[in-house]
């Protein structure tokens, strides 16, 4: 059985999703979000855990042959960067003294694209050396320190660490007016009959929808070999904002949106992540591109409460 912690967030439900498919049993944890999302409903355990609790973490091994551990679980950062830091490093410690405590085979956990920052090469691979920069957000400086202390953590042991570096992923359960990704909010503008804010039709990145992102977890947690600790996790090509207003065109016809040639902050190339290591290993390609993404979370919003 494989223990997905956050499972009911945007990316492990997602991951839980294609494990399941792949024929795999899974526990999925969650601590504040308890609404269990339908593609999951009756496919998955669920377990309500805070996972700054040890001995609660610990427990779990007693009720379930747990074989190998997805640690996605995290919070948001508040004002105090201490007491963020304090909580999602207690979580990461606990999850790694249960993976230890239960010998699993892999444990993964969520890095960030955003280790990458200032690196000039385009795309990112996973052989380039981590810059010394200053981070915009404490996620990604929390994300950069969390990959030596799991490898760290686990050498001397036969668990195989799993560093994912996870794009710039959207989708469903997503917070819709997250900062992360525009795609949620424009939509939930269109819907509500009104005007998104202007968009650049000459940017884009990263961007991958949550179904794919969770589908190449899946698969590296289950390959029955990795030659590698760290994997890229996203489609592995550069999004342009020019497709996504064509999508949201297409899906919404008589919406008036507000495109701006070119880039907003003039020229350039905006990065993503090459996943030459993620599909050699596995096979992983993504289903989705921008207007099949796009269809499909609309029908989603439409059909479901987030």
């Amino acid at each position: 059985m494989i223990l997905v912690t956050g499972g009911l967030g945007m990316i492990g439900a997602q991951t839980a999703r294609a494990l399941v498919e792949l024929g795999q049993e899974v526990v999925v944890t969650a601590y504040r979000r308890t609404e269990v999302p339908s593609f999951l409903a009756g496919k998955v355990v669920v377990e309500s855990l805070d996972t700054n609790d040890r001995d609660a973490f610990l427990a779990l091994g007693k009720r379930y042959e747990i074989s190998d551990l997805v640690h996605l679980a995290g919070t948001v950062p508040g004002e105090d960067a201490v007491d963020y830091f304090r909580t999602d490093l207690t979580g990461l410690l606990n999850a790694l003294d249960a993976a230890r405590a239960w010998g699993v085979r892999r444990f993964a956990v969520a890095s960030s694209i955003g280790v990458y920052i200032g690196r000039p090469e385009i795309p990112w691979h996973e052989e380039l050396s981590l810059p010394s920069v200053a981070y915009p957000h404490l996620i990604i400086a929390f994300k950069k320190a969390v990959e030596p202390l799991v490898t760290h953590s686990l050498q001397g042991t036969d668990i195989q660490p799993v560093l994912l570096r996870i794009g710039g992923t959207w989708g469903p359960l997503m917070d819709p007016e997250s900062p992360f990704n525009p795609i949620p909010a424009c939509v939930s503008t269109l819907r509500r009959g009104e005007t998104p804010r202007p968009i650049y039709a000459g940017d884009g990145g990263d961007n991958c929808y949550a179904p794919d992102a969770g589908r190449a977890i899946a698969l590296l947690m289950t390959a029955e070999t990795l030659q590698h600790d760290t994997y890229n996790i996203s489609n592995g090509r550069r999004s342009m904002n020019s497709e996504v207003v064509d999508a949201l065109q297409a899906a919404f016809p008589d919406a008036q949106l507000d495109v701006i040639p070119g880039r907003q902050n003039g020229p350039g190339d905006d990065p993503y992540l090459d996943i030459t290591r993620l599909t050699a290993e596995t096979g992983f390609t993504p289903t989705y591109d921008v207007p099949t993404a796009i269809t499909d979370y609309l029908t989603w919003r439409t059909t479901n409460p987030r």
